[in-house]
């Protein structure tokens, strides 16, 4: 490898803004997030899917088939 051309690998501070702080290793300093996987509604299984069915049953209820 030549020298001189890598960036700098540090040991980094990532805050989110729950108040949920890392520490990662990264070529940057001190990341603020806004989201991260304790507040995201996607890990926190908060997320709501609204279940409508597939496309067989939507078929069913557009055009009236019992």
């Amino acid at each position: 490898m030549k020298d001189g051309i890598h960036p700098g690998y540090n040991q980094t501070t990532i805050t989110c803004a729950c108040g949920n702080v890392i520490e990662v290793g990264s070529t940057k300093e001190n990341l603020k997030v806004d989201v991260c996987s304790k507040c995201h509604p996607y890990w926190t299984k908060s997320l709501k899917l609204e279940k409508t069915g597939g496309r067989a049953e939507q078929f069913k209820k557009k055009y009236g088939i019992a």
